[in-house]
């Protein structure tokens, strides 16, 4: 709760934000480091997603855009994340014209592209309210197939890409944003990736 609160007070001011929360749903986090079962996870996601909306009426003035992530979503039970990001579009009120973003990694990159766009195309086919959602992409490149992976899981229902510029980033790095916008510019797509 603390930290959430010390986010609003740090955006004191600015005219428009994105508040990212996030928390692993996956089984190897909650047996080994949050010691929860799968509501106990998806309890942590709601509390927050809780908190945030209180700071968040705190501060009318800012334009708020809410964002939340199921942290090692690949390598988490489809259903599993796709009850928390619910719950939480649920709580935050997402409506087509205040849409929530919400923010789908391919952490450690445990399994190939292919895989990764599966997944994603299932959350956006099942997921509720799917036109409340900004569908966000954070693919990891721990296996060197994050441009591929990001790719092919555009082609599957994902609206928006987090990376890093050539690739620099956690661990082994994020999605490469300049290789994974110039492949788009060679197959006629626009980006809209201001290079200047």
């Amino acid at each position: 709760d603390h930290l959430i609160q010390r986010t609003f007070e740090a955006l004191v001011g600015a005219k428009r934000a994105i508040v990212h929360i996030y928390n692993s749903n996956s089984p190897t986090f909650r047996k080994k480091v949050l010691n929860v079962d799968v509501e106990g996870a998806r309890a942590l996601a709601i509390n927050a997603a809780i908190k945030v909306k209180e700071y968040a009426a705190q501060y009318p003035e800012t334009e708020w855009v809410f964002q939340y992530s199921p942290e090692c979503f690949s390598a988490t039970e489809l259903e599993v994340a796709k009850a928390a990001c619910d719950g939480v579009t649920e709580i935050w009120d997402a409506r087509p014209d205040k849409k929530v973003i919400l923010n789908l990694p391919a952490t450690v990159e445990v399994s190939t592209p292919n895989v990764y766009a599966d997944q994603i195309e299932w959350f956006c086919r099942t997921m509720k309210n799917r036109d409340c959602a900004i569908i966000s992409l954070h693919a990891h490149n721990d296996r060197g197939a994050a441009v591929a992976a990001t790719e092919m899981a555009l082609m599957a229902g994902a609206d928006r890409v987090e990376g890093t510029l050539f690739g620099n980033g956690e661990r082994t790095g994020n999605v490469d944003i300049v290789t994974l916008a110039l492949n788009m510019f060679t197959q006629g797509v626009d980006p809209q990736l201001n290079f200047s």
